[in-house]
């Protein structure tokens, strides 16, 4: 879905969908305490948020497994599979089908084993049993039935937590203080300084880098079916790309054929271009003549990274 715009201010319809949302606080809070999570035998690191839509989870766990990678550590990753019909517990392949597996599975897959499964318990027992040493969660802070070793919050630092209300009123998952008092530490995506209150732990600063040369001085005309397109638009400009137009599709959304020729023939001279994460839920058949911008996590310090991935033996 695409967040509503009323998610950033308070205005009448956030504060008429207010009680719904502290119901919604309060459902978490109380799985939470009832919750008797499994303890896999390898050991988890979870990439979550405290917010509905975008914030970069997904390049960050494909940072932190490359980190871990390097210290030779069997890494795989565990998702839900968010937008694909897999129940699992199945292991995705690369080439795999997104209305199956989910288009973000698919990009953890190029980098490191990646496991699909509802059950995130199950999944950890699955990928354990397949020899992980350590896997690496994308989302699930709000998941309790698997026990964390490394719990980490990503927040976007441009939007913050929106409206500080909860779903279906505002962008949060549950209340600030009550998800930050489990992060072992936050990474602030991008700009901006979000209010994260009597939060003490550590703080790492991390941002998206667009892939430089491939679209450079080019006519690009851009599409997207993500939480926040408007960051898209904004490294295609970083990487020198001339944007001439934009269609925006909501979140994880099912491109068909007929969608795909109009968008070409709306792009006319411009090169269509879309970003990985829609690129691997098109048909094959449909992929001629659209480029893709890569893009990637990069932290400010690697050092404090490394010493935070380190409290994992």
């Amino acid at each position: 879905m695409r967040a509503p715009e009323f998610w950033k201010r308070r205005g009448a319809a956030a504060m008429l969908l207010a009680p719904l949302g502290m119901l919604y606080g309060a459902s978490v809070a109380w799985k939470a305490r009832h919750a008797r999570p499994y303890r896999a035998t390898a050991h988890i690191v979870c990439v979550g948020n405290l917010t509905a839509g975008g914030s970069g989870k997904t390049p960050v766990a494909l940072a932190i497994a490359a980190r871990l990678q390097a210290r030779r550590d069997r890494v795989f990753f565990l998702t839900r599979g968010y937008g694909g019909s897999e129940h699992g517990p199945a292991q995705v392949q690369a080439s795999g089908d997104a209305a199956r597996m989910g288009d973000e599975a698919l990009l953890l897959a190029r980098c490191a084993p990646t496991i699909v499964s509802r059950d995130r318990a199950g999944g950890a027992a699955y990928a354990a049993a397949r020899g992980a040493e350590i896997i690496v969660m994308d989302d699930g802070h709000q998941n309790f039935s698997l026990a964390k070793d490394l719990s980490i919050v990503m927040v976007d630092g441009e939007s913050g937590f929106g409206n500080g209300l909860m779903i279906p009123a505002g962008p949060l998952r549950e209340p600030v203080a009550q998800g930050l008092a489990r992060a072992d530490a936050v990474i602030v995506m991008n700009k901006g300084e979000p209010d994260l209150g009597r939060y003490q732990g550590p703080v790492l600063r991390a941002r998206l880098m667009a892939e430089r040369g491939i679209l450079q001085g080019q006519k690009v005309f851009a599409f997207a079916g993500i939480g926040r397109p408007e960051k898209f638009v904004a490294s295609l400009e970083e990487a020198g790309a001339i944007v001439t137009g934009t269609h925006f599709f909501a979140d994880h959304h099912p491109f068909r054929t007929g969608e795909i020729a109009a968008l070409k023939a709306r792009a006319g001279q411009a090169h269509l271009v879309t970003t990985e994460k829609d690129y691997v839920r098109l048909d094959p058949q449909d992929r001629a003549g659209i480029a893709v911008l890569p893009v990637r996590a990069v932290f400010e310090n690697e050092a404090a990274l490394d010493q935070l991935l380190g409290r994992i033996a």
